[in-house]
Parts: structure tokens; C-alpha cells; sequence
């Protein structure tokens, strides 16, 4: 489920049980439904911005296509609109357009139905999450870092800010504020796996 309202677990909180009623109403936007012909127009732009993300274009490029069959962070608007991200299964790479193909299998609950959804986005929307079994090998954000990160119990991803490092706590999870999550007047305190916690992309809308 994509909405903040359902499916979280309380486990994954500190504080208050329910989300706020602000953030429970974030969801997709029907935006999405034209994406692959805005994508057509906007190729040219979107690939020049995959160096905002990544240093190296290629070795983006090669380190996505290994990840077939695997889930990676998609950024499913077009530009100049409100930043979406989800969590995506990663299908096929098109040599010719450079585009990857995505699988989402959890559409929000404002999809018009509840099939499983494709899109064809540049390496410049593609973010690959960090290996779950070695996190020896992942970059550490430090406290007060913004964030991009799995907002627990759905599969959308949302701005965050870091309280406490899997370090400092001798877990595997950091300790986040979500954005626009506020509870009570105050922003509730939830853990998040690190392999489910990435940079947040430069420019990001939300």
C-alpha cells in the first residue's frame, strides 16, 4: 500500500500509533498515467541530469543493468513535477533507447485499478538500493543528513532527515523524521533498515 495511513508497522515507530492526517494523503498522482509519452519528449533532459545523481553516466548505467530481477528506487513523474519515488522491480534494459524497464507491483490505492504497472525511465530516475546483507560496504549518513527512505509499512519513498546512525544505535536501522509527518505537533521518530535509506537526489520536489 502506498498511503502512510495503512500498513505501517507499529514496530517501526516511536510514538504515536497513527500517522498524521497530513501525511496520510500522500498518494500517486494521475500524472503518472502519461508518463512514458512525457518521457518521449523529455529523453534528452533527463539523461543530462543523471550526472546530478551519479558521477559516471556509464557506470550508472552498467550497475542498474545487473540488477535485473532485483527492486530498485524508480522515480515514476516527469520533471518539474512533485518528486515521486517507489520501490520497482527491475525488468529489461533497451539498448537502443538506453531506458530500463520497470515493474511497480503494488499500485497506490488511487490507482483506476489494481494491476501490476510498467514504466520505460532514464538512468537518471533509477537509484539501486544498497545491499541488505553487507552493510560494511554502505556509505553511513550521518545525523541531521537529508535523506531518501522507504516510509515503513508501504512501498513510497519520502524526504527524511537522520537522528541516529546504525552505528550509534549497533542495529542494522537508522532512526528518521519523515517530512510533513507530523503528529501531535511534532514529528514522530521511525526506524528504517539501511538498505532501504539512499542520498537524497539534488533538486528533489516534494
Amino acid at each position: 500500500m502506498r498511503t502512510r495511513s495503512k500498513g505501517t508497522s507499529s514496530k517501526s515507530k516511536v510514538g504515536s500509533s497513527q500517522p498524521s492526517e497530513k501525511s496520510s494523503k500522500r498518494k500517486r498522482g494521475a500524472s503518472q498515467k502519461d508518463y512514458g509519452n512525457d518521457q518521449k519528449r523529455k529523453r534528452t533532459k533527463s539523461d543530462s541530469d543523471t550526472s546530478r545523481l551519479y558521477p559516471s553516466t556509464q557506470s550508472h548505467i552498467e550497475a542498474c543493468v545487473s540488477l535485473k530481477g532485483e527492486q530498485v528506487a524508480a522515480k515514476v513523474t516527469p520533471d518539474g513535477e512533485r518528486d515521486e519515488w517507489f520501490v520497482v522491480k527491475m525488468i529489461n534494459f533497451d539498448e537502443k533507447t538506453k531506458e530500463f524497464e520497470v515493474l511497480d507491483e503494488e499500485p497506490g490505492d488511487d490507482e483506476d485499478s489494481s494491476d501490476q504497472r510498467k514504466y520505460k525511465l532514464p538512468a537518471s530516475c533509477i537509484m539501486p538500493f544498497p545491499k541488505w546483507n553487507d552493510p560494511s560496504s554502505t556509505q553511513e549518513f550521518p545525523a541531521g543528513r537529508h535523506v531518501l527512505a522507504v516510509y515503513p509499512g508501504t512501498t513510497a519513498l519520502y524526504k527524511a532527515t537522520v537522528i541516529s546512525t546504525p552505528r550509534k544505535r549497533k542495529s542494522d536501522d537508522y532512526l528518521l523524521e519523515f517530512d510533513d509527518d507530523e503528529e501531535d505537533g511534532a514529528l514522530p521518530q521511525r526506524t528504517v533498515p539501511f538498505h532501504k535509506v539512499l542520498p537524497l537526489p539534488e533538486g528533489y520536489r516534494q
